[in-house]
């Protein structure tokens, strides 16, 4: 995977040899508080050459969401394989306390994955399953 990072910024790391996401570091120069409620973009310093046919997708960390309420919208967020720019993370206070945004700290992680472009075909009509237009809830709790 070839990656750019700026001055002060971390290469994304894998905190366990079977972990599937990389954690994702914020690069602020100053602390950025999120108060409850509130969203914030944090930049990370990190830019991406994905080869073709791959995404990268940004996911909350478990251990923010837990002890903070914190969460990043737009989740996963994709970082399509022909964007060069700035890896950013929007991450949102759900908490009922201020949560403070220090440079350096594991703020999101970073999972790759494949993807195709699909070649669609208008029908007039779907194979029927056993399902079929059963939606939210239809299985019961």
């Amino acid at each position: 995977m070839k990656i750019q990072i700026s001055e002060g910024a971390h290469v994304p790391e894998y905190a366990s040899a079977g972990a599937s996401g990389a954690d994702v570091r914020a690069l602020v120069t100053e602390d950025i508080v999120l108060r409850p409620g509130q969203t914030a973009l944090v930049p990370t310093g990190i830019f991406l050459e994905l080869p073709d046919g791959f995404e990268a997708q940004i996911r909350p960390r478990s251990g923010l969401a837990i002890a903070h309420g914190i969460t990043l919208l737009n989740t996963p967020g994709t970082i399509d394989a022909d964007y060069r720019g700035e890896v950013k993370i929007i991450m949102t206070n759900f908490g009922d306390k201020d949560f403070i945004v220090r440079n350096g700290m594991r703020i999101a992680q970073m999972v790759f994955a494949r993807t195709w472009q699909a070649d669609f075909e208008v029908v007039t009509e779907l194979r029927p399953t056993e399902r079929n237009h059963g939606g939210f809830g239809h299985t019961g709790v």
